[in-house]
């Protein structure tokens, strides 16, 4: 995944008048310092215990190790297609996962 940027000319050419108009009407507010933001109907959030990561960006360090695996398992990986790595790699972080769950 790549990000796209558009210049302001290319912008003009994919809204429309009321895009534009709404756009000239957020400019024109300008940035809103923090201690001036209305926040109260937003609870804060103080217990992240159970917070869950869900991002799909979120990419955990790797680190290459060689391993010992039976034959018949590879193989059984390999079949797959390509990507066998990250399917091992998937399994054995769910199992890790559950786990943790069960010693908590």
């Amino acid at each position: 995944m790549s990000t796209v940027r558009y210049s302001r000319k290319e912008l003009n050419e994919k809204f429309g008048e009321k895009q534009e108009a709404e756009i000239q009407r957020l400019l024109a507010k300008g940035t809103i310092p923090d201690d001036q933001l209305n926040l109260s109907d937003i609870p804060e959030i103080t217990d992240w215990s159970n917070a869950v990561r869900h991002n799909q960006f979120y990419r955990p360090v790797k680190q290459q190790t060689s391993i010992r695996l039976d034959a018949d398992v590879l193989a059984w990986f390999k079949a797959q297609g390509k990507g066998y790595q990250t399917r091992m790699n998937e399994i054995l972080r769910d199992a890790m996962l559950k786990e943790l769950k069960n010693h908590q």
